[in-house]
């Protein structure tokens, strides 16, 4: 056995990087464990939207505190990471999307977002290839996009510019009660362990609430200037933060290589990464109903990923009670891009002892204890259903 840490992380996605970044600048002694290496799973499967989002003020909290270390870090950020603060249009199809869409200003403007409502015209003028008669839409400038698996890469790297250590090329089997056990039969010691794992969480511990959620991405060869922000429909809502079914929806990103990234779909129940060939011509129809020329775009690739989704649509972070020396840095589902930053500094924040810059409370995963043990995650996945 080697000598402990003070923190050891398993999982080297970008949410594992941030935390352990986090960690190293808090001068904790900090070791990251990952099989598949850095920005494996779905950080290599995933849009890399860095956006603000309002499902509830704690997602609202947490994405626009993320969204803020984001923009402090864009300056240093290398040009591989393809950092660009493209904005976010949010459309709005009809009058009554048009409503949410005045809603969401004025849940955005509370916040400290800035945003502009664009009416037909505008969004026409901004987003020439939409088809017409669109209402509208909001307009969060702030929102960005990157490359997920080099931003991860340079969080490593900054991790260990400040001390932390990588561990490669080695699967986990167990995690808890300050043991970290590998699969060749070694282990390591930490005060602390950060289960950063995504949707593999359970594997470590199964009684979390976590189900995976497969999705698809597709990319197109290089159209620069096809679109200009990401566009995302505002029906998106209800499929992304939905917990029941399969569903599609209109979310397509320009990417800096010109290329143009269509998404998104979301189905449970899934544990195979083949494609839904079915779901995904749903997909690249929903997209071209906004886009009537898309269609014409040549594919380069389709690949499908796992996302971490909980009961309530907010990620597990924070300590597990049953295991003083376990934290948790997962179920961020979608928007695990997004809100890495800010879980890296609620997870170093709770260890160091410090008070963290917004409050830890409404992520913890205490929140779905029943008592001592975890209540039945079938249930409450399905109560959240009926919600």
């Amino acid at each position: 056995m080697t000598d402990p840490y003070d923190v050891i992380v398993v999982g080297a996605g970008i949410v594992g990087a941030a935390c352990a970044r986090a960690c190293a600048a808090q001068g904790l002694t900090t070791l990251v464990v990952d099989a598949a290496g850095v920005g494996g799973g779905a950080t290599a499967a995933g849009m890399g939207h860095i956006v603000v989002m309002d499902d509830s003020p704690a997602q609202l909290a947490l994405t626009r505190r993320s969204q803020q270390l984001w923009g402090a870090l864009a300056a240093e950020l290398p040009s591989k990471v393809e950092f660009e603060p493209r904005g976010t249009l949010w459309v709005a199809a009809d009058e009554e999307e048009m409503q949410e869409v005045r809603r969401k200003q004025v849940v955005y403007s509370a916040a400290g977002v800035r945003t502009e409502v664009l009416d037909a015209h505008s969004l026409a003028a901004a987003e020439p290839q939409l088809r017409p008669g669109l209402a509208g839409a909001l307009l969060v400038p702030s929102d960005a996009v990157l490359y997920p698996p080099a931003a991860a890469a340079y969080l490593i790297h900054q991790a260990m510019d400040l001390g932390a250590r990588m561990l490669p090329s080695q699967r986990v089997v167990a995690a808890g009660r300050g043991q970290v056990r590998m699969e060749d039969g070694s282990s390591l010691s930490a005060s602390r362990i950060v289960n950063a794992c995504g949707a593999g969480a359970i594997s470590l511990l199964p009684e979390l609430p976590i189900r995976k959620r497969r999705g698809h991405l597709l990319i197109t060869d290089r159209y620069p200037g096809f679109v200009h922000h990401q566009l995302v429909e505002l029906g998106y809502l209800k499929s992304a933060h939905s917990v029941a079914g399969a569903s599609v929806a209109f979310n397509v990103q320009p990417r800096q290589t010109g290329q143009v990234l269509i998404g998104s779909s979301r189905e449970f129940g899934e544990e195979d990464a083949a494609i839904n060939h079915t779901l995904l011509a749903a997909m690249l129809r929903r997209a071209q109903s906004y886009l009537p020329r898309i269609g014409a775009l040549k594919t380069i690739r389709v690949w499908t990923g796992f996302r971490a989704a909980t009961p309530d649509k907010l990620p597990l972070i924070g300590p597990w009670p049953d295991d003083p020396s376990l934290l948790l840095a997962t179920g961020h589902e979608g928007l695990g891009i997004t809100t890495s930053l800010a879980t890296g500094e609620l997870v170093a924040a709770e260890i160091a002892g410090v008070k963290p810059e917004i409050p830890a409370q409404p992520y913890l995963p205490a929140r779905f204890l029943d008592g001592s043990r975890a209540a039945s995650q079938q249930g409450l996945f399905e109560e959240a259903a009926h919600d």
